[in-house]
């Protein structure tokens, strides 16, 4: 399966959660996407919160001025 890509370079939270679920409401359950960011806020918030709307967030590394964030996304009404 293809990872997809998204690059949310000079986002701001909230715009960077609420683009990172939009993309993820159109994939299917255990895909996964890597998310890019470069708001320091983001990088603790994104995966946070995904967590909470039910998705696995894989891993989160910093690259250059940016951090990846790798999620799979978890079964569709899924939240803890």
């Amino acid at each position: 399966m293809t990872r997809r890509k998204l690059d949310l370079s000079g986002e701001v939270c909230p715009y960077t959660l609420v683009k990172a679920l939009l993309v993820l409401e159109t994939m299917e359950s255990g895909a996964s996407v890597e998310i890019s960011v470069d708001y320091p806020p983001a990088s603790s918030n994104v995966p946070r919160s995904l967590v909470l709307y039910g998705h696995e967030v894989v891993s989160v590394t910093v690259e250059g001025p940016a951090w990846v964030i790798v999620v799979k996304k978890g079964r569709t009404g899924e939240s803890r």
